[in-house]
């Protein structure tokens, strides 16, 4: 059934700010132990004030009188959790540290106000580097009782040792399907391989429906871009588009000239082209190819282009005043009127860390695991947590993001567009700023061709399956 409505996901008045005072940490090789309380760790907030709610979520952190050890990581007075990014990846160093910053304040804000039922969390933040996401598992699996708000690009070395070891996750995002669609894993914002959520093509449709003809892909000799652009494509044609094919295929390691493919681009007439690769240097001389043979198409793509650096370099450049891109998340510009995002910037500004998309992502997951957690009580085993968070059927992190269905393993049926100008991100679609337009025809299942793994009648990858692995308990 269509509901073609528009969802305000944010309550109008603003919240006062949850405000924490972190230590400066070293971010070195090793892993590093967060929280305060017994067997905390040296970077541990020096002073947190709490509200008794994040955005529209009452907070799931509190005293309590839980205890007993009931499972590898949980104590009378702890429970030990991993996370981590792979900032130290030496090709980009610092990559997607915003999700451990979000973490470690998201820690502290939780121990500030009891922790979880009185047993205050107690973090490893890990470092997977790019190439190490495999070794990480192998260490957490021997101490954590749950990995939560990570991030690994390369997770596809690391999810049969985590599988095998039973070690249940709610990571902030997940890349390779099988750890998509993994057993015992649970995301604020799913992403599973079988369910996309097309919103940005539908609200393209709605914002220029005069070029439904007119827009093309750029390919990529990158096998995963490859697989991504499939998909994309059955998405565009079910929200009504009629792809041109302009034979753009660009290498992904670069080119000694873009402008071939910026004249192709010219001859196809294509007046918006849509991009699954991120903002690269390659990409943008791409683009930057395209402006010089004159022609300014709508440049679209996921929300992979909403980011700090990408709007100083625009701010110089201009290049990309063309840009829309589709979210589920709200924009950062949103704060003063979205309280959860305020909350957000507020607790890790204060901590100095850096805010970012991926930083909401892996504070939503955060939210998620606590909130199971509290519900399991003194119960809080990896078997509970399982089937607590099946259980989770609306999320949208106290505002943070469009509702999805964790528990299911389903993204959301709303969505939003940004658009560039100068240095200036700002929403376009819908009209009202910090609402989302929701449509169920924005769930779109995905050709299975495009998987890259096999599910079961549960929706869950096989590969790595065995008769240990936990499975919701009725």
């Amino acid at each position: 059934m269509r509901s073609n409505t528009t969802a305000r996901l944010v309550v109008a008045c603003a919240t006062a700010a949850v405000l924490v005072s972190a230590c400066a940490t070293d971010r070195g090789d090793g892993p590093e132990v967060t929280g305060f309380g017994a067997g905390a760790g040296e970077g541990a907030a020096a002073s947190t004030s709490a509200e008794d709610s994040f955005g529209t979520l009452a907070s799931p952190c509190g005293p309590g009188d839980a205890g007993g050890a009931t499972e590898q990581g949980v104590t009378d007075t702890e429970i030990r959790i991993g996370y981590g990014d792979d900032r130290g990846y030496v090709k980009s160093p610092g990559l997607n540290r915003e999700m451990s910053d979000a973490v470690r304040v998201m820690i502290d804000w939780c121990n500030a106000q009891g922790g979880i039922n009185g047993r205050k969390v107690v973090g490893t933040d890990y470092d997977a580097a790019m190439t190490q996401a495999n070794q990480v598992m192998q260490e957490a699996c021997a101490s954590e009782f749950m990995m939560v708000g990570h991030g690994f690009a390369m997770d596809q070395t690391s999810e049969q040792t985590r599988v095998a070891c039973n070690l249940a996750a709610v990571p902030g995002f997940t890349v390779s399907p099988d750890a998509a669609n993994g057993p015992m894993t649970f995301q604020g914002v799913p992403f599973p391989v079988d369910y996309a959520n097309g919103s940005q093509w539908f609200q393209m449709a709605q914002m220029h429906p005069d070029l439904t003809n007119d827009f093309a892909l750029v390919g990529s000799t990158m096998p995963t871009i490859i697989s991504s652009l499939t998909k994309t494509a059955s998405i565009a044609e079910a929200a009504g588009f009629r792809l041109k094919d302009c034979g753009i295929t660009l290498n992904y390691d670069g080119e000694a000239s873009y402008l071939p493919f910026a004249e192709k681009v010219k001859e196809c007439g294509a007046k918006g082209l849509w991009t699954s690769r991120s903002a690269t240097p390659a990409e943008l001389n791409f683009y930057r190819a395209v402006q010089q043979v004159g022609i300014d198409p709508i440049i679209f793509g996921e929300a992979t282009w909403y980011g700090e650096a990408i709007a100083e370099f625009n701010a110089g450049s201009g290049l990309l005043d063309s840009l829309n891109a589709g979210m589920t998340f709200q924009l950062l510009e949103n704060a003063d009127e979205v309280p959860a995002v305020r909350a957000y910037v507020d607790l890790v500004s204060a901590a100095d860390g850096k805010t970012a998309l991926l930083g909401m992502q892996a504070t939503s997951s955060f939210l998620l695991w606590a909130t199971a957690a509290q519900t399991c009580g003194s119960d809080l085993t990896r078997q509970c947590m399982v089937t607590e968070l099946s259980r989770i059927d609306e999320w949208d992190g106290g505002g943070l993001h469009a509702v999805t269905d964790p528990g299911a393993n389903m993204p959301a049926r709303c969505g939003l567009m940004v658009a560039l100008d100068g240095a200036e991100y700002s929403q376009v679609f819908p009209d009202t700023t910090a609402e989302f337009e929701c449509d169920d025809r924005y769930l779109v299942a995905t050709d299975p061709s495009t998987w890259g793994t096999e599910l079961g009648p549960d929706r869950i990858a096989t590969k790595y399956l065995n008769p240990s692995v936990l499975t919701p308990q009725a």
